[in-house]
């Protein structure tokens, strides 16, 4: 099977999930080629910019695939113009959204506008998240597939078993931006009993030697999906503090495989991770509980056949 993935890059986020779901997939036999489009490297640039780049190579392209794959909507021009006998269009999280908080209005009105058209030009739809597919449901009456991202375990095994907890140190693991909620730790660092380091741009090795080296991480998104990361503490037995908010709230069970708490309660957010850090064996319990559910729902064993049952499916129909 010959399948062509597009993607603005592929690293970080929807584009890196995209690398690594490629890169399995070619060790089980597919032929992946993945389609590389220039844009300009200034923010509010790179998705339009890249948007025409890629539509301008599929619309110049020769080659047939027997699918096309793209990830998130600005790869979607280029898919609909790229010879395929089926189209795929990936979103995590709801992308006008996701839009609405990162961008001005005026661009998130365009966007919202145009985005029942566009993922109508998709033969399938595929998210990572089942919230996702309830709210494009409800929202648009659109019908997506889901399967949640899987972790390469095989790779964090890697990270050194002689890492010890750093006593009273809690991690903050993403972008610095809004969405993230980076803010909200930060007005909170003095209250907090416990050293607090930022992992917003170092390369995921020395990332997750930091994060199997802290007490706890901290997810204090606004907005978000299923971060990869809390996937990454939960294998590496880091408890996890997040906000209750959808997405992060279906794989975080309150209580259980960590701690959720509501978004914008910067107060709550630091008494929680004082108690915590008081509570070695609630620590230790919860840790646990993430690992178990890690290993037992998002590692490759797991989805991966799950993924090529998707592809074959699509290409019978």
């Amino acid at each position: 099977m010959k399948i062509l993935f597009i993607a603005p890059k592929y690293s970080g986020g929807i584009g890196g999930h995209a690398k690594r779901v490629a890169d399995k997939l070619q060790d089980k036999g597919f032929k992946i080629e993945l389609m590389h489009a220039p844009h300009v490297p200034i923010k509010k640039l790179k998705n339009p910019t890249f948007a025409v780049s890629s539509l301008l190579k599929a619309i110049l392209g020769q080659k047939k695939y027997d699918i096309v794959h793209a990830f998130n909507l600005p790869s979607a021009f280029a898919m609909k113009y790229t010879k395929a006998n089926k189209k795929v269009l990936s979103i995590h999280g709801v992308y006008s959204e996701q839009i609405d908080i990162l961008h001005s209005q005026t661009t998130s009105t365009k966007i919202k506008n145009k985005e029942p058209d566009i993922l109508k030009w998709a033969d399938k739809l595929l998210t990572n998240s089942k919230n996702v597919q309830q709210s494009y449901k409800e929202k648009l009456n659109l019908d997506f597939d889901y399967i949640y991202g899987p972790i390469d375990i095989e790779k964090l095994k890697k990270i050194p078993e002689s890492i010890t907890k750093n006593e009273k140190q809690i991690v903050y693991i993403g972008r610095d931006s809004y969405e993230k909620g980076i803010d909200i730790l930060k007005k909170i660092e003095d209250k907090i009993n416990a050293k607090v380091v930022y992992c917003t741009n170092l390369d995921w090795e020395l990332t997750m030697q930091i994060l199997k080296s802290s007490d706890i991480l901290i997810v204090p998104s606004r907005i978000d999906n299923i971060p990869n990361v809390i996937k990454e503490a939960f294998f590496l037995k880091t408890p996890v503090v997040a906000t209750n908010i959808k997405g992060i709230s279906e794989i975080i069970t309150n209580d259980v495989n960590g701690i959720l708490i509501p978004s914008e309660k910067p107060d709550r957010l630091a008494n929680t991770i004082n108690q915590l850090l008081e509570n070695e064996e609630k620590m230790k319990e919860i840790a646990e509980n993430g690992y178990d559910f890690v290993i037992n729902n998002l590692t490759w064993d797991v989805l991966l056949p799950k993924y090529i049952k998707f592809y074959e499916k699509l290409i019978e129909k």
